[in-house]
């Protein structure tokens, strides 16, 4: 996802620099461009900076963190170099808590929260990304309310192609898409199945709509104010828009790579106890996730 942002707002004549660990990737990106293929079309991308060290970069106007949520705390610590007083810092993640753990390391007051839906990215090889769409980017600040400067930040990334909405209650939004999560990364990863597969099986689907449904009541006894009320319908509505998808979940097992568990399914039982609710399924799914995680590193 990060190659995306970082190529359309490149693409659109912004001054943008990418930051990556992965060598073989950052090294591509300075030989050949950084290629962005699919819902948005197919471009390579040369006038970007790209590099391994954050401290190689000038301070900058916007940080982008666009990391596993794995990595969000690694990243908050490594970008003090580049941010101002007055930098803004958009952290893009599934799941809970990467507004919380970048407050670790910096002051929460320019920290700005997005949620990203119906993309479907995924890295082809390096300096390549694709795809699959570009539904809509959410963006909002953490401590709410509507701001000049969120809008300021969402016109940037309507400018290079993006569909971007500002919200006052950007906390409302990071659960609606967090149910959806719970519902379908660990059930679709467990049984290996894209989003129909599991909808289509009465015996997958309903542990796949316990795991959303435990979640719906942990956020509704938190009181956040989501905008459904039958949250059935609403993650049902969300798997049947997208059929064929693999969550990001999925892909990360099929690769053999360590998922972002911990901050979704794994995060239900968490907010559950400081709530007083139960979390039994995403419990279970959640150890299986990691048991087979474990075998990952052997």
């Amino acid at each position: 996802m990060g190659s995306v942002y970082a190529g359309l707002l490149a693409d659109a004549g912004k001054d943008v620099s990418v930051v990556d660990v992965w060598e073989e990737h950052i090294q591509a990106i300075r030989e050949h461009g950084l290629r962005v293929e699919g819902a948005s079309g197919d471009r390579v991308v040369r006038n970007l900076q790209a590099v391994t060290n954050v401290a190689e970069l000038d301070p900058c106007d916007l940080v982008i963190i666009a990391t596993k949520a794995s990595g969000v705390g690694a990243a908050a610590r490594a970008v003090g170099p580049i941010l101002r007083d007055d930098t803004l810092v958009l952290t893009i993640q599934n799941g809970l808590g990467a507004g919380e753990r970048i407050c670790e390391h910096m002051p929460g007051d320019n920290v700005l929260l997005g949620v990203a839906g119906g993309f479907g990215a995924s890295i082809k090889g390096p300096g390549h990304a694709h795809h699959n769409g570009m539904q809509l980017i959410r963006i909002g600040e953490m401590n709410g309310g509507l701001t000049e400067r969120v809008e300021k930040v969402a016109s940037v990334w309507r400018d290079a192609g993006f569909n971007v909405k500002s919200f006052a209650d950007i906390e409302q939004l990071v659960w609606e898409k967090f149910i959806c999560n719970v519902t379908f990364s660990a059930p679709c990863t467990v049984f290996q199945r894209t989003i129909s597969e599991v909808m289509e099986d009465p015996y997958a689907w309903k542990i796949a709509l316990t795991c959303g449904l435990e979640a719906d009541a942990a956020a509704r006894a938190k009181n956040i104010a989501l905008s459904f009320d039958d949250a059935e319908e609403y993650v049902s509505a969300f798997g049947r828009r997208m059929p064929d998808a693999r969550p990001s979940m999925l892909l990360d097992h099929l690769d053999r790579r360590p998922s972002e568990i911990d901050a979704i399914n794994g995060m239900v039982p968490v907010v559950a106890a400081e709530v007083g609710t139960r979390a039994p399924y995403n419990e279970v799914l959640t150890a299986i996730v990691k048991s087979r995680e474990m075998t990952f590193k052997r």
